[in-house]
């Protein structure tokens, strides 16, 4: 995934996107923290490809469903975090914690060591969370650890961004994703003079107290007074900080793939992906090809021009088009028409390296 021509990079505040599938391998988005250096990985197929520095970084995974090309990598994860002790989180749908057990109970955990890491995994249901743990040191063992309510969409939250989910359906339930960034300390110099406030070090003050949450921190803000200066306490910095606050936009990111053009499914993507600043969506048939599409409970292009036309976000990445179309992609790309104010970010048929045969490799067991 490319950024826009004369930007280093998408428009986010906290995050930084990267697509690690071309428009014909797995979907894999990987989704960078910069404040926190950590990363969010969104579906987890073939990710062999991805360097181990890329990797150790990831915090939590977010599944869509279990079909292999979503969560077949889930091994490849265990295999780089396992010595680790910073445990790792995993949301999918119902199902998934049923199914990353068997995957990890296909190996042997005789070697396993105290210091190994803890595999938690999250089950998303319509009304509930189900949690569930695999410790490393116990060889990876399921462990049921309760349930929790599902009040909102809310599924997971650090101090940078929250990450949502709603349930679409593809003939097993499959979640789509929503990641907003949040709102930024900002103060508009021309609010300050309207209140007679003069900038300077209170404004850090005013940070700490009413954005950290930081109660300890006294706020003494400087006011002009005709010719004079006078510092004077705010008895109640938040509304203080809402007469002076500036504009923060704030991002967002929508992750959808595999779902069927079924009415509830569009109403429900409709309510949950409008504003957008980027959404990667699934496009895995052409236009002629409708029929395919809606016996395998996929999306068109047409299907997808027509909710572009009610989301129109700033920016689109179209994925994961059926292998079907390897000498057609660019057929993709004519076909979608993408309202005003809506960019297509382009992806190269591949990035997963090609299969190797044998022989570009024979001459290694070759005799001298």
């Amino acid at each position: 995934m490319t950024a826009p021509r004369g930007k280093r990079r998408l428009p986010f505040r906290y995050c930084e996107p990267a697509f690690f599938g071309g428009l014909l391998d797995d979907p894999v988005l990987f989704l960078r923290i910069r404040p926190l250096r950590r990363a969010l990985l969104f579906d987890c197929g073939q990710i062999a490809h991805l360097a181990k520095r890329v990797i150790k970084p990831i915090q939590a995974v977010f599944i869509t469903h279990a079909h292999m090309d979503h969560v077949m990598g889930i091994p490849t994860l265990v295999r780089h975090h396992h010595a680790s002790p910073r445990p790792l989180d995993v949301f999918g749908p119902a199902g998934i914690t049923e199914r990353t057990e068997h995957l990890l109970m296909g190996f042997d955990w005789n070697l396993a060591e105290p210091t190994w890491f803890t595999l938690r995994v999250h089950e998303v249901l319509p009304d509930r969370i189900l949690h569930s743990s695999f410790p490393g040191p116990q060889g990876f063992v399921r462990r049921d650890d309760g349930e929790s309510p599902c009040l909102d969409r809310k599924i997971w939250a650090c101090p940078f961004l929250t990450v949502e989910a709603e349930i679409l359906d593809h003939k097993l339930p499959v979640l789509a994703f929503r990641v907003n960034e949040r709102s930024y300390f900002s103060v508009e110099g021309k609010r300050l003079d309207e209140q007679g406030l003069v900038a300077g070090e209170w404004i850090r003050d005013l940070k700490s107290r009413v954005w950290k949450k930081q109660a300890e921190h006294r706020v003494t803000a400087t006011w002009r007074r005709g010719e004079l200066l006078l510092e004077e306490p705010v008895d109640d910095p938040e509304a203080l900080y809402e007469s002076i606050r500036g504009n923060s936009e704030t991002a967002s990111l929508g992750y959808m793939t595999d779902m069927g053009w079924t009415a509830d499914n569009v109403e429900t993507i409709r309510n949950f992906m409008g504003g957008l600043t980027l959404l990667c969506s699934e496009c895995t048939f052409l236009a002629a090809d409708r029929e395919k599409a809606r016996a395998s409970h996929h999306l068109t292009s047409t299907d997808l021009n027509t909710l572009l036309e009610s989301l129109r976000p700033r920016y689109l990445l179209a994925m994961h088009l059926s292998k079907g179309y390897l000498r057609r992609t660019f057929d993709l790309y004519a076909e979608l028409k993408p309202p005003s104010g809506t960019r297509i970010l382009r992806l190269p048929n591949h990035i997963v390296p090609a299969p190797l045969g044998a022989r570009e490799v024979d001459r290694w067991l070759r005799p001298a």
